[in-house]
C-alpha cells in the first residue's frame, strides 16, 4: 500500500501528460514537422537553464519559461512562410540545435550546471507532488477547451494550413504554454516520446483522430505503468525507461504489421491506408 501511495502521482501526472500531449501529437503529425516539439521543448529549456543560472526558482523560472515560450512560437508561428525559403524540417532542427548549444553555454556558468541540464532531459516526475499535477491539469484543461470549440478549425489548420497568422499563433502558443510545464514535470525526453509515439502507434492503425487518440492513449499509459514500475523496482530513471519502453512497443507493433503484410503478400503499408 505504502508503494502504490507513492508510485500513484507519478502515474497520474503521466495520464494528464498523454491526453494532451497525444491531441497535440496529431496536430503534429499532420503537419509534417515532426521535431517541432523537440525544437520548441528545448527553446523553453533555454529559458529554465537561464533560471538556473540566476538561481531564480517557482514563479520567475516560470516567467522566463513562458516568455522564451511565447517567444518560440511566435517564430513557429511564421513555419509556413518559412517554408518558402528553406525546407522547415531543416529550419526546425536548427533551431533546435542553437537552442541546445545555448542551453549548454548557459549551464556551464551554473554551479550545478550538468545535474541541471539532466534535470531538463529527464525532468523528475517520480517525485511529482498531488499539488503540481492539480495545477497542471487545470492548465490543461484550460488550453484545451479553445481546441475542443474549435478543434475542426485546428485540425484544417494542420491538415491544409487554412487560416490566418493569428490562428498559427494561437496554436503554437497553447502547445508552447503546455510544453513548458510539461518539460518542467517530465523532461524534454518523456515530452517528446508522449507527444509523438502514441499518435503515430495510433496512425499504424487508422487515421482518423478520435481513433488515434484513444489508441495512443490507452498504448500510452500501458507503457507509462511499465516505465514507473521498472523504475521503482529497478532504481531506474523513470522518464528514459518509459522513453524506451513506449519505442520498444510502437517497433513490435510495426515489426508485426509488416510481418503481417508480407504474409498476406501485400506491399508493406499501414493499416490505415488498408482501412481506408
Amino acid at each position: 500500500m505504502e508503494v502504490l501511495s507513492f508510485l500513484i502521482w507519478p502515474f497520474v501526472a503521466c495520464v494528464v501528460l498523454i491526453l494532451i500531449h497525444a491531441y497535440f501529437g496529431i496536430h503534429i503529425l499532420e503537419r509534417g514537422i515532426i521535431f517541432v516539439d523537440l525544437s520548441l521543448a528545448q527553446f523553453v529549456g533555454v529559458g529554465i537553464a537561464l533560471s538556473f543560472l540566476f538561481g531564480y526558482e517557482g514563479t520567475e523560472r516560470y516567467i522566463f519559461s513562458v516568455a522564451f515560450a511565447v517567444l518560440g512560437a511566435f517564430i513557429l508561428a511564421f513555419s509556413r512562410r518559412i517554408a518558402r525559403y528553406t525546407d522547415i524540417e531543416a529550419f526546425i532542427g536548427v533551431l533546435y540545435i542553437f537552442s541546445f548549444a545555448a542551453s549548454i553555454l548557459i549551464l556551464d556558468r551554473s554551479p550545478h550546471g550538468l545535474e541541471e541540464f539532466k534535470s531538463i532531459l529527464n525532468g523528475n516526475i517520480i517525485w511529482v507532488e498531488p499539488q503540481s499535477v492539480l495545477y497542471t491539469f487545470i492548465l490543461y484543461f484550460i488550453i484545451g477547451v479553445p481546441h475542443m470549440i474549435f478543434g475542426k478549425r485546428f485540425l484544417e489548420l494542420s491538415r491544409n494550413g487554412n487560416g490566418g497568422f493569428l490562428w498559427e499563433f494561437a496554436f503554437f502558443l497553447s502547445f508552447a504554454i503546455v510544453l513548458v510545464k510539461s518539460v518542467q514535470m517530465a523532461g524534454i525526453l518523456q515530452v517528446f516520446a508522449f507527444l509523438i509515439i502514441p499518435a503515430l502507434i495510433g496512425r499504424l492503425f487508422t487515421r482518423k483522430p478520435i481513433k488515434v487518440l484513444i489508441t495512443g492513449w490507452l498504448l500510452g499509459l500501458v507503457s507509462s505503468t511499465f516505465g514507473i514500475v521498472a523504475s521503482y523496482k529497478w532504481d531506474l530513471p523513470v522518464a528514459p525507461v518509459i522513453v524506451a519502453s513506449l519505442s520498444a512497443l510502437f517497433f513490435l507493433i510495426l515489426l508485426i504489421i509488416g510481418v503481417s503484410r508480407m504474409k498476406n503478400g501485400h506491399d508493406l503499408k499501414t493499416l490505415s491506408e488498408v482501412s481506408e
